[in-house]
């Protein structure tokens, strides 16, 4: 998979692919990201790239030619999938949507910042929007780098065990169980028997009925999805 970011930004988005699963997506060659300096594009000595609103009002808005500018430049290269901008008012992001795009080829994502983009990018390039939740951030480069992280870690040979994404929370609209790993036994806390027992069959059974006593309590709105399905 290919994923190209537009960002005002691009140092913001340096640590988060250099480290642990995502450097080791890159690695293998499962996974190319690549961060584009928006600024590059910009207008006159100061590279501008914002401007202030029309209608007046508070804070700068992304403009329209140099986001166009970069963004045809990078379809010169490549077809994308999606081209993604995001933003608070967009699709929330959940497991389904991830898995979804882990399927695509080329994603372009465009990371906001100040009031956002000029909407005639919206209009005529981007075709899917995304949320990474109901709250507003300084700009839409943390968004991205949850997203691509998400995405990445679903690609086929990223993962050390190809089945441990299967059984992530959310997968099949259950939190996940309570996981343990060594000693068996800490200040008096103890491992359940079942999970030292070796009867795999009933260790799954436990599993599911932990997850779906969890999500019970902590997520009941889960469960509703399930039921609607």
């Amino acid at each position: 998979m290919h994923i190209d970011i537009i960002t005002v930004h691009p140092e913001l988005l340096v640590s988060p692919f250099e480290h642990s699963i995502m450097k080791r997506a890159q690695d293998k060659g499962l996974l190319t990201v690549q961060v584009h300096d928006l600024r590059a594009f910009g207008h006159g000595r100061h590279q501008q790239v914002d401007d202030y609103q029309f209608g007046g009002g508070a804070g700068m808005v992304m403009m329209v030619e140099p986001l166009v500018a970069c963004i045809e430049k990078l379809q010169s290269f490549r077809r994308f999938d999606e081209i993604i901008y995001l933003t608070p008012d967009g699709k929330r992001l959940n497991q389904g949507l991830t898995n979804q795009l882990s399927l695509k080829r080329n994603l372009l994502l465009i990371c906001g910042h100040y009031k956002g983009i000029d909407e005639r990018i919206r209009e005529h390039f981007v075709t899917l929007e995304i949320s990474i939740g109901d709250y507003v951030l300084s700009g839409g480069e943390l968004p991205a780098a949850v997203l691509v992280d998400a995405i990445g870690r679903l690609l086929p040979g990223v993962l050390g065990d190809e089945t441990s994404a299967l059984f992530d929370s959310f997968q099949d609209n259950l939190l996940a169980p309570p996981v343990y790993t060594r000693p068996a036994e800490f200040r008096g806390w103890q491992v359940p028997e079942i999970l030292m027992s070796g009867n795999f069959p009933k260790i799954e059974e436990w599993r599911h009925e932990q997850a779906y006593q969890r999500t019970t309590e902590r997520r009941p709105d889960l469960l509703q999805k399930l039921d609607d399905q």
